[in-house]
């Protein structure tokens, strides 16, 4: 089978997951769907990304903001939201 064959054979695969997981919904639904779960996929890694750049900067050695569970989070939250949420931001 030539690469053009394999990747025909691929896409047809990948195409009939897609319809087969989307089901009923229509194919906007679901690309909007699928649009909004990358976009925030995106903003979730970059917001990781972005406080985990300030700890290091802030001398924090080994902190990953991803490891952390919501009771370890809570009480950062709540002392950005005290003192301002555009704490630290560089503008």
């Amino acid at each position: 089978m030539s690469n053009e064959q394999q990747r025909t054979e691929l896409h047809r695969t990948i195409w009939n997951i897609a319809d087969g997981l989307r089901g009923a919904v229509g194919g906007w639904e679901f690309k909007a769907y699928v649009l909004g779960t990358l976009f925030y996929r995106f903003i979730s890694e970059n917001l990781n990304d972005y406080i985990n750049r300030l700890q290091q900067e802030a001398g924090v050695e080994g902190f990953d903001y991803a490891d952390m569970d919501d009771e370890e989070a809570a009480p950062a939250k709540a002392q950005n939201h005290q003192h301002g949420i555009r704490q630290g931001c560089r503008g």
